[in-house]
């Protein structure tokens, strides 16, 4: 689904070039759940905001399911985006002057979703999170971890192909934490969902079937993890 060829990602500073990301080559097939981890300054969300077409400047080659993304124009971009991808941001990126309800309707609008089915989808949405009673709210009302939890739901509302999460359950408490990891792992099982997502946790990386580990911008190493049973836990 996903190829990179030779890509590298260059901030031109005054002190001279910042390699953020060297010579990175990667697929990752459809259906996969794929965890980047590294230490900081690795290059992990430069590469993950690249494969969520966020960022333009790089040079190399990318496909996305067998479109060559370095070859289309900002607005092919835009629009293979937002039909495809859903990306979950560390610090959250909730429109301010929207409500819960109106920040889950964004992406819905982007794929010009009929209104009437839009608001049945965000109903069933704010329901599945527990987020209801929230859904009047404006970000500035939310803790932390309550706009992480919209900031998830957002990604997932309308049904993504590929789905790009930064330190997805960073600002949520344990058991919301793992409540978010096992309903990854049941989009990525059941529905087919590609996921890549940005960790410090093993643990949280573990619910994927591979680690591709960044260095200093390099590709450093991967590994697969052996299947893992499923625990059958809910989202509360």
């Amino acid at each position: 689904m996903l190829t990179l060829r030779h890509l590298a990602r260059v901030y031109p500073l005054k002190s001279g070039p910042y390699f953020a990301l060297r010579n990175i080559n990667l697929e990752i097939q459809e259906g996969e759940f794929v965890s980047i981890m590294g230490p900081s300054g690795s290059g992990k969300s430069t590469l993950l905001h690249i494969l969520g077409l966020h960022d333009s400047e790089w040079e190399g080659e990318y496909e996305f399911d067998g479109i060559a993304v370095h070859q289309l124009g900002k607005t092919a971009r835009a629009d293979l985006q937002k039909r495809n991808i859903g990306f979950i941001f560390q610090a959250y990126h909730l429109i301010d002057d929207l409500t819960v309800a109106e920040n889950l309707e964004v992406p819905l609008s982007y794929r010009n979703v009929p209104r009437r089915e839009r608001q049945a989808i965000v109903c069933d949405t704010l329901d599945r999170f527990h987020i209801v009673g929230k859904r009047d709210l404006f970000p500035c009302q939310l803790s932390g971890g309550q706009q992480q939890l919209v900031g998830v739901a957002r990604a997932l509302v309308a049904h993504p192909t590929l789905l790009l999460a930064d330190e997805p359950t960073g600002n949520l408490h344990s058991d919301q934490g793992h409540e978010i990891m096992e309903l990854f792992r049941k989009l990525n099982r059941e529905d087919g969902v590609t996921i890549v997502q940005v960790t410090h946790s093993i643990e949280n990386a573990a619910y994927g079937s591979r680690i591709v580990r960044l260095a200093d911008g390099l590709l450093a190493q991967q590994c697969c993890f052996p299947e893992r049973p499923h625990s059958g836990a809910r989202l509360r």
